[in-house]
């Protein structure tokens, strides 16, 4: 059973490519027939842990809209019309059943007897390993499917190590891998991401096993930031595709597999994956890289916030990405030329590999050449 160890990040790069000639660069390839070309192709749109992550410290309540990586999120997502497929967070509790949950530990109120951070005006909270613990303690927490039980009051901690508490709109309980396979609508496909935490040893044989018994004909891609994941899941099994998420150096690691998109193709070649999935201010910063993954015949997907600007995800659809995981997932559905989210998904089946459901009719382009141009400037402010 291999082990797995998280890359710890580096400080970030100093240098930061000429962002504004390589745009200049990609213009020329998105002008004339290669433009059309490529808009004929249309882009994919996966919705980011269901209908959005949660980002709790937000002014934006829409990303406080639906409890994120949850069975109503997902379904929330999945009655969008031109969403294709939703992302996850899979993870391995210490009995061997998949859940679902970002975060690498889990927090609420409780005793002292854990690992605890004193909150002014909270308490004590309390944080636990997910892969730490067993199934029924996971789903202890937040709201339970037996409304006659209360769960434990569930909290996050941020990346400035603030813990807020854990409030939505829409609230439901935590769950499993296989409870997503039972309870969310078949017509939307998942991007299953392989989640670990160092020092622990990621049993990727219970995730396969859940998915080849559960996804039927639903359709299924893994992805995954541990180089090592995403290989032991490609020699695992050839029935799904296998992505290499990667942050493409817009924050460094150890571990230099993981630190730009040329590293990012060597690694997919290398190991047979099908695919990038990249923070989108690195193809910003350097899309002449598009070229090098087009030429190894890999497919290229992007994340990040820049993914919720319809600006943005037009121009990486103008220039050859092929999906995007975004958060304001109906807004983004919308602004996307292929999809109309008016549109009627009636009829369902399954949504093939990267694939966008058929629209009810096509919108023309959002901008005139003159209008791409002006963005091709004002992009390389936003990726710095």
């Amino acid at each position: 059973m291999p082990q797995l160890k998280a890359a710890e990040p580096l400080p970030p790069a100093a240098a930061v490519p000429d962002i504004a000639a390589q745009l200049s660069l990609a213009s020329a390839c998105i002008t004339g027939a290669e433009a059309m070309a490529a808009r004929k192709k249309p882009l994919v749109v996966i919705g980011h842990r269901g209908k959005g992550m949660n980002a709790l410290a937000s002014p934006d309540p829409r990303l406080r809209e639906v409890k994120e990586n949850s069975l109503r999120s997902f379904n929330d997502a999945a009655r969008v019309a031109g969403v294709s497929y939703v992302e996850f967070d899979v993870q391995v509790t210490n009995d061997g059943c998949p859940v679902i949950f970002h975060d690498d530990f889990i927090f609420t109120e409780q005793d002292n007897t854990l690992m605890t951070v004193k909150l002014k005006f909270q308490g004590e909270i309390c944080g636990r390993r997910v892969t730490d613990l067993w199934l029924d303690e996971f789903l202890s927490y937040g709201p339970q499917k037996d409304r006659n039980k209360a769960g434990k009051p569930l909290f996050r901690k941020l990346n400035d190590g603030r813990i807020l508490k854990w409030d939505v709109q829409s609230d439901d309980a935590l769950c499993t891998l296989q409870e997503a396979f039972e309870g969310v609508d078949r017509r939307v496909g998942f991007n299953v991401e392989l989640k670990f935490d160092d020092d622990v040893v990621y049993r990727e044989e219970d995730l396969a096993g859940v998915v080849f018994e559960h996804a039927k004909e639903r359709p299924i891609f893994f992805s995954s930031f541990q180089p090592d994941a995403a290989r032991i899941m490609r020699k695992l099994q050839d029935r799904y595709p296998v992505y290499f998420l990667t942050k493409g150096g817009t924050q460094m690691y150890a571990d230099e597999r993981r630190n730009s998109l040329e590293d990012a193709v060597r690694l997919c070649v290398a190991g047979g994956l099908h695919g990038v999935v990249s923070e989108a201010r690195a193809v910003f910063r350097q899309p002449s890289a598009m070229g090098r993954i087009k030429e190894a015949g890999l497919s290229l997907l992007t994340y990040g916030q820049l993914n919720n600007v319809p600006e943005a995800v037009y121009m990486q659809h103008l220039i050859g990405v092929d999906g995007v995981i975004v958060d304001l997932v109906r807004e983004i559905a919308a602004a996307v030329p292929e999809l109309d989210p008016s549109s009627s998904m009636d009829g369902g089946g399954a949504l093939g590999l990267l694939e966008s459901p058929p629209a009810a009719r096509r919108t023309p382009n959002f901008f005139s050449q003159r209008e791409v141009s002006l963005l091709l400037r004002l992009i390389p402010e936003l990726v710095q």
